[in-house]
């Protein structure tokens, strides 16, 4: 059961609105990101307290049962208050192929987990995680495991900092 959920908050049903409009400020507990590709799902976990986002692992699946299946594991065990998907974008701000799956795959998680669901603006999240690798020693290919979990991280990291204020 979600933290939210025991303390006896029910978080504002948004449902209404369109999955990349949704916000829940005032749900607390863990929360877990995704930063969605058709190949690997990079995953990030964080708390509202803190409002620090860590890496956590990388999905790799070519069926959406065992990548579906790999989450529910995940959520079995941080049990999360809260969902983020990145929403990829073009640097202009327009969408492309790879928005509409990652805002169908968010749609996917809030219907099978019965979770809220946020989406936030993950324009040069791979850049940056890139960097952040680069800068902690780890170059070319030796990136390659841990990218989409750091840019999991990058897009968690912004939503804490946009949506719930550093600490």
């Amino acid at each position: 059961m979600p933290d939210a959920v025991k303390h006896g908050k029910q978080p504002l049903n948004q449902s209404h609105l369109p999955i990349t409009q949704r916000r829940y400020p005032d749900v607390s507990g863990s929360v877990l990101a995704f930063d969605f590709g058709e190949k690997r799902i990079g995953v990030a976990i964080g708390d509202t307290l803190l409002k620090l986002a860590h890496p956590l692992l990388t999905i790799e699946a070519e069926e959406n049962a065992a990548k579906f299946a790999h989450i529910d594991q995940l959520l079995q065990e941080w049990k999360p208050a809260l969902l983020v998907v990145g929403l990829p974008m073009s640097l202009e701000g327009e969408a492309h192929a790879m928005t509409a799956l990652a805002q169908k795959f968010a749609q996917r998680l809030e219907g099978r987990f019965n979770l809220p669901v946020v989406m936030v603006d993950e324009r040069l999240s791979s850049a940056e995680a890139t960097q952040s690798l680069r800068e902690a020693g780890i170059k070319g290919r030796a990136q390659k495991p841990m990218l989409d979990q750091v840019a999991a991280q990058t897009i968690l990291q912004s939503y804490f900092d946009a949506y719930h204020g550093r600490a």
